[in-house]
């Protein structure tokens, strides 16, 4: 296949520190895609709090248009506590909700790494977590945070858990292609053993697997022996498929590995368009003050070189955060006597340096 000699990226760097890491990210890409000759052309516009002031909405017309026009879009974050008093449509939040739907997102990547530069960050003891590399693949759009019927009357609420067999296989299809790229295995996470729902979760998954990747490997585990076993051997782990509900609790789980949730990137995809975001908040109490820890931002980037057809230029920014960490570098939330403090751009410089001293193979 020919690679694009370009594309385009739809940014939306939202609200607090959004801006701080977005912009980081995008001076390494910038840079990783000029050291590997193609070009990235790139489109600010609004989104959250930041659209709200503006437009007087969270996703404007504008914003959808553009997003639907790149091949691929890099988010910061959204909300903060001066649109607390927002309700419904009126909310930061709403925002990215209609973003996914308009991008027809139907899976949330989630990987989770503990290099051995950070192990003694977490809050496992280091001979636990390092060497950690797994993905959480968790379903999107479906599961009971989207099932009806769903309501309340007088004492009593309700929600329904809700898959079909197309929305199962497909996920499970989005797994087994990255267990193909990683190393070769899937752990399919329900409770089948309980719901009938998991059960139809189970035998699509296993159907898919026998199906189309027979040379895989694929183990079932239920979702409460699946916390415990990320917890007790997280390296263990290569993909996790699972439903939305297990998928938000186990990747939120999966997250405390490394000791930040600045480290942390993200993507939604499935649709035509793939998102790329870090999974911290938006933290406007450290907004602009060099403090914003821009990794998982970064690493969004390199999630969304893989997403494009640019591996090579994933694994330099790759190298470069590694570079990076080996050498010391922290930012404020990783930080301890010892280590060399570095600000927002710091660290991003430094990552920048490293991963294009990767692509040309000099020596850092």
């Amino acid at each position: 296949m020919t690679q694009a000699s370009s594309y385009r990226i739809a940014w939306l760097p939202g609200d607090g520190i959004g801006r701080d890491v977005t912009e980081q990210a995008l001076a390494v890409l910038r840079a990783v895609a000029e050291a590997s000759g193609f070009a990235l052309h790139v489109d600010e516009q609004l989104i959250g709090g930041a659209a709200l002031d503006e437009t007087g909405v969270p996703f404007p017309d504008a914003t959808c248009e553009a997003c639907l026009d790149a091949d691929a879009v890099l988010l910061g974050a959204v909300g903060g506590p001066k649109w607390d008093a927002n309700t419904g449509a009126q909310r930061p939040e709403s925002g990215l909700l209609q973003l996914r739907k308009a991008l027809g997102a139907f899976a949330n990547l989630r990987p989770v790494s503990v290099p051995d530069a950070l192990a003694d960050a977490s809050p496992l003891r280091s001979e636990i977590v390092a060497g950690t590399d797994l993905l959480i693949v968790r379903e999107l759009t479906g599961g009971i945070y989207f099932g009806e019927p769903r309501g309340r009357t007088g004492d009593e609420a309700y929600n329904t858990m809700r898959y079909s067999e197309a929305e199962v296989d497909r996920i499970a299809e989005v797994a087994f292609a990255w267990a193909r790229k990683r190393r070769g295995h899937v752990t399919s996470v329900d409770k089948a053993n309980v719901l009938v729902v998991s059960q139809l979760w189970r035998d699509v998954v296993t159907r898919v697997h026998a199906e189309r990747h027979a040379d895989l490997s694929l183990e079932h585990l239920y979702v409460d022996n699946a916390a415990m076993q990320v917890v007790r051997r997280p390296r263990d782990f290569d993909v996790i498929v699972t439903g939305n509900l297990f998928g938000d609790i186990l990747s939120d789980l999966a997250a405390t590995l490394p000791g930040s949730l600045g480290l942390l990137p993200s993507a939604s995809v499935g649709g035509p368009v793939g998102l790329f975001e870090p999974v911290h908040g938006s933290a406007p109490d450290i907004a602009g003050q060099g403090k914003a820890n821009p990794i998982a931002a970064i690493l969004s980037g390199a999630m969304m070189l893989d997403e494009l057809g640019r591996p090579e230029a994933a694994r330099a920014v790759r190298h470069g955060v590694e570079a990076a960490l080996a050498e010391g570098y922290r930012t404020a939330d990783l930080w301890r006597e010892g280590l060399t403090y570095a600000s927002t751009d710091e660290m991003g410089a430094r990552i920048r340096d490293h991963a294009v001293q990767f692509i040309n193979q000099v020596p850092a």
